[in-house]
């Protein structure tokens, strides 16, 4: 996909899902289950695919599991698949990590392997200037073009102040940014950056921050840039909570894009539903012990729905905290009305064939 159809199909606002890795009890890749997830997204309604992130587990490139490239490639698969039978188009995002070497390496692999930009993970990056930063991502962009990431420190990433920012968005090979710190003061400089830098039309912003989605989807951004109004929005999002109840997710995501386009207020359930998702939120991802169960909360949601066969991680040692499968209960009795299990079950033994 050229960058003027990347910048034009992620301007759409589209739901994309951090892929999880699907492993059996052996904490081997489950191929089949691995398809099978990259089905139910892709079914769901979700606009792309975001493979090799944090949510797929950073473990992926150790030598001992060597799963980066085959992960990649069956979701590239199960893309391209869809695209035929449906003629439309998915956008499918790598994450790539590290020093400049190795990022350049896995965006040449994903590059190889058809992906459209890469989702670039900062967090090696500790300590380093502003400079450096901005030139190693200068670096990755002549690969492929990049999903900047601003990462939350508690799940491995640095603080990027609005001055880096400001140097990132002058490379010209960029299709958006992920705003994932979880933090709202945080969240605006990357939003205030993208106002003065004058290229929010073609560069998206896309929500990870787990603690406000529909907030951050929901709400306008105004800045005076050159004696002028500049109104930034976020476009969509790129998330590992929606990795699970995915088709509530797209519908509600639906619902959001038509309240913004008809500029009417937002209707309380709505505000009442971005609670929710937050509470929800809290349990999958374990905020209660600073997201120590975040993957393995994510894993217990599709064990339920009988799309993973455990939650095992590549690391033997991660797993749910204590009382995180409670809060898990507790979430999933509070809001039926978030839970896709009706389309999962129906659709379940198909996606797994």
């Amino acid at each position: 996909m050229k960058i003027q159809e990347l910048r034009k199909t992620l301007a759409g606002g589209l739901v994309i899902p951090a892929h999880p890795l699907a492993l059996t009890e052996r904490r081997k890749l489950d191929e089949r289950r691995q398809r099978a997830l990259s089905r139910y997204y892709l079914g769901a309604g979700a606009g792309g695919l975001a493979v090799g992130v944090h949510t797929t587990q950073f473990a992926i490139r150790s030598p001992s599991h060597g799963l980066y490239g085959p992960v990649l490639a069956l979701a590239a698969e199960e893309a391209s698949a869809f695209e035929k039978r449906t003629r439309k188009k998915i956008v499918k995002v790598a994450g790539a990590i590290g020093p400049t070497p190795q990022a350049v390496a896995e965006a040449e692999a994903a590059a190889g392997l058809g992906y459209d930009a890469v989702l670039l993970s900062l967090g090696w990056g500790k300590g380093r200037s502003w400079e450096e930063l901005a030139a190693h991502c200068r670096e990755v962009s002549k690969v492929l073009p990049l999903f900047g990431f601003y990462l939350q420190p508690a799940a491995g990433g640095i603080l990027l102040p609005a001055g880096f920012w400001s140097k990132f968005l002058e490379i010209d090979n960029i299709a958006a940014i992920k705003v994932a710190p979880f933090n709202r003061y945080h969240t605006i400089d990357v939003v205030r950056a993208l106002a003065e830098s004058g290229r929010a039309d073609e560069v998206s912003l896309y929500t990870g921050n787990d603690d406000a989605i529909v907030t951050d989807l929901l709400t306008p951004y105004a800045y005076e840039v050159g004696g002028r109004r500049a109104e930034v929005r976020f476009r969509g999002g790129l998330l590992g909570h929606w990795a699970v109840w995915t088709r509530r997710v797209v519908e509600l995501v639906e619902r959001i894009g038509a309240i913004v386009r008809s500029g009417t207020s937002v209707p309380p359930d709505v505000l009442r539903i971005a609670a929710e998702v937050t509470d929800a939120n809290a349990a999958f991802f374990d905020a209660a012990n600073g997201f120590a169960g975040c993957i393995a909360g994510i894993h217990e949601v599709l064990v339920r729905q009988g799309l993973m066969a455990g939650r095992w991680c590549l690391d033997p040692a991660e797993d749910l905290s204590p009382g995180q499968a409670q809060e898990i209960d507790r979430v999933t009795r509070a809001y039926p009305h978030l839970c896709d299990d009706d389309f999962v079950f129906a659709n379940r033994d198909r996606w797994l064939a």
